[in-house]
Order: structure tokens, then sequence, then C-alpha cells
């Protein structure tokens, strides 16, 4: 469904230590907004709704949720350091149009709710 890569997942496990709480899990989903109509989100949640999928990813627990299950369907995400910082990169192979900074997207089955910029 999803692929995390090594370093995304070294960066993650990292940040989930300095939460203190190794049993939180990865909440990976998309909602409305942004300059192309949906935009990602990332966080840590400790708690598994009904409608959650759950997979494990070398012993880490990522929650998608059921709305966002298709449109994430692919979704690599990786983690890139360079001269200007770090930050993670989201590569979805449903996303047909994507903004300059690449923080939203849209599908072809969900345009989202695009907000100007």
């Amino acid at each position: 469904m999803i692929e995390i890569t090594e370093a995304a997942m070294t960066k993650i496990k990292g940040m989930q230590e300095e939460e203190g709480d190794p049993s939180l899990m990865l909440r990976v989903g998309v909602k409305g907004g942004g300059c192309s109509g949906l935009s990602y989100g990332l966080g840590f949640d400790a708690e598994k709704n009904e409608d959650d999928t759950l997979l494990d990813k070398s012993g880490l627990g990522v929650l998608i949720d059921g709305e966002s299950r298709p449109v994430v369907n692919g979704l690599v995400i990786d983690y890139k350091e360079n001269m200007m910082g770090g930050g993670f990169t989201l590569d979805n192979p449903n996303a047909i149009l994507s903004c300059g900074c690449g923080a939203s997207f849209r599908t072809k089955e969900n345009v989202g709710t695009p907000e100007n910029c």
C-alpha cells in the first residue's frame, strides 16, 4: 500500500524516540486544502480508529484512514538532507497535478478543495 524508505524510517523512528512513547504509530492521511486541492498529513497517533488500516513497516505501526487509503495507495515516503536542511518527500503515483512546493496535489478521482496560496 505504501513504502517508507530506510532514510525516512530512520528519521521517523528517531522522532518517535524523541516523543518518548515507542507505542506511537505514524498516521498518514490526506485532507482537502492546499493550492492543488489535497494536502498530506503525517503525525503520530496513539489510537487506531475503526476505519483505519494498520500496517507494520519494520516494526513501526502505520495508520491510514479509510478515506485516505485509495489516495495514498502506492505512496513512497522518503527523507532527504541537503545544504538547506532536511525534509520528508512524498512521491504519489496517483497524483496528476502537484503544486510547486510539492505539499499539495490532486488525483484523477479526487480534486479536493483547492485554496489560494
